[in-house]
């Protein structure tokens, strides 16, 4: 006597309960169960996910089938992905259309802040997101430099249109002052320059906007967060104690302001010598893993110091540094990490918004 397949509402009570990382609610009540087939040998299932989640697209496909495979152990699990619509709302009183918007900060200048904000932003656009990146150094906009000459921002109609860069939309006040005049501005100057960097480019629709914003802790984060809610905040540091203090206080003000910290990066972590293949820790090393741990704020990862980031960004080709083999898995697992915190958050609390626009 041949065995009967499983029942069909009980597989779909099982993925009832299966959160989409994005959003953190049930896939089958966000119609992401694209297709469902059952038999005596197999349980096929096609499962919808969206561009935000693209670096997690892998590890949540074997997460479903492992859950199938334990509440039905008999038949064979196979489970397929497929592409799933679900466009941006436009977020503050900018009307920015992103699903998350990521500051990119550092207690003090000179830890590589804007390189890490980059490799941010491409790497998530090259494991498959929508992704915008906002230069809002406004005193020292460096992302211009740091990826070439791709053009200029368009003026079309009252909007600009961003440059486009390895299919990450970019934009700079540095596009917009010439590259030798100093930014000589004091606050209500600054906050109506990233008001209008917001809300008068063309952005499209986004599963991220990484903002890197000016060193250390004044105007330009508090404006940021009264204009567009924020998902939350990377910070960067290098090893050493100095630059660990001012870190520690980047993140003190994010927690004032109700902004979640998602992680803490390690820059110029260490340097292995070319020729004899040896580790030299220049900063000290691992100082940064140790004050988030002490912290309670995750740790994204390290990032080495070699020579090649600064060459890459010399030469304004530092997304071309995802493709490095000493460099690409470093920067692949910083882009991972972060959306893991971010679908981590959702999970737990699938039905909080955004947070709250401060001040507004």
């Amino acid at each position: 006597m041949s065995a009967s397949p499983p029942d069909e509402k009980a597989v779909r009570d099982v993925l009832a309960g299966f959160q989409d990382p994005e959003t953190g609610r049930s896939i089958v009540k966000l119609e992401q169960v694209h297709r469902l087939a059952l038999s005596e040998e197999k349980i096929v299932v096609t499962l919808g996910l969206t561009t935000w989640s693209a670096p997690l697209r892998e590890a949540t496909r074997v997460e479903l089938a492992d859950l199938l495979r334990r509440q039905f152990p008999g038949p064979e699990v196979r489970v397929e992905l497929d592409e799933h619509e679900r466009p941006a709302e436009k977020l503050g009183e900018v009307g920015v259309p992103a699903k998350s918007v990521v500051a990119v900060a550092s207690g003090k200048g000179g830890v590589g802040k804007s390189s890490i904000a980059a490799f941010l932003a491409f790497g998530l656009g090259r494991a498959g997101c929508k992704v915008g990146l906002l230069d809002a150094d406004v005193y020292g906009p460096s992302i211009p430099q740091l990826i070439g000459d791709h053009g200029r921002p368009m003026l079309v109609g009252d909007r600009f249109r961003p440059v486009e860069c390895r299919g990450v939309k970019v934009m700079s006040m540095g596009y917009l002052i010439p590259g030798d005049s100093p930014v000589i501005w004091r606050g209500p100057m600054l906050h109506s320059a990233l008001t209008q960097l917001l809300r008068d480019t063309d952005w499209r629709d986004l599963d991220y906007l990484i903002v890197d914003l000016p060193p250390g802790t004044g105007d330009m984060p508090i404006s940021l967060a009264q204009l567009v809610p924020l998902s939350g905040a990377v910070v960067v540091c290098t090893p050493q104690q100095v630059a660990l203090l001012d870190a520690v206080k980047a993140i003190a003000m994010f927690r004032k302001v109700d902004i979640d910290v998602l992680g803490m990066v390690e820059n110029m972590s260490f340097f292995v010598c070319g020729e004899c293949n040896a580790r030299h820790e220049i900063f000290g090393s691992g100082g940064a893993q140790q004050r988030a741990a002490e912290l309670g704020v995750p740790f994204l990862g390290e990032v080495p110091l070699v020579t090649r980031i600064r060459t890459l960004g010399d030469e304004g080709q530092t997304p071309a540094a995802l493709e490095d083999e000493t460099l690409g898995p470093y920067l692949e697992t910083l882009c991972r990490r972060l959306v893991e915190n971010l679908a981590a958050r959702r999970r737990r609390e699938p039905s909080k918004p955004e947070l709250p626009v401060l001040g507004g």
